[in-house]
């Protein structure tokens, strides 16, 4: 088994990404090694969607997400065995997931994929594949045993 050092894991909330944690942390606690966990929000941004939406409606979104992304914070360290940070990005997911692997330094992205194929994931995309594309170190892409 590959030590790895740095383990950067993406976390959208899904199954899928829920099973990609539990990996992380599976590796993370073997090796050793640090866990980040990523959170992306998708969707409009407060200064795209101002017109429509009042801005408190975006910081109560913003401290839900903060609040789930904690609780799969402490349940990964639980798991680990190890310290997990949780950091919340902003921006296109599969872009600030390969950036801030880059930066951190990170050896090993750990992300979940709903296994969509065909028109579907042609019109949705696909996080993972862009981070597979893109990303500097290795992808351990995980996906639903019934996907």
């Amino acid at each position: 088994m590959a030590n790895w050092r740095k383990i950067c894991c993406a976390v959208d909330f899904s199954e899928t990404s829920r099973l990609a944690v539990r990996e992380a942390a599976e590796l993370a606690g073997h090796s050793g090694g640090a866990l980040v966990l990523v959170h992306v929000p998708e969707g409009p941004t407060p200064s795209a969607a101002t017109i429509v939406a009042p801005p408190e409606l975006f910081e109560s979104m913003a401290t839900e997400e903060a609040q789930k992304l904690e609780a799969v914070r402490r349940e990964a360290e639980a798991a680990a065995g190890v310290k997990v940070e949780a950091r919340m990005l902003q921006g296109n997911p599969a872009e600030e997931i390969v950036r801030y692997a880059r930066l951190s330094g990170a050896d090993l992205v750990v992300i979940g994929t709903h296994g969509r194929r065909g028109l579907r994931r042609m019109v949705l995309g696909s996080v993972a594949a862009q981070v597979v594309r893109e990303a500097h170190c290795p992808v351990l892409v995980v996906r639903s045993p019934l996907a």
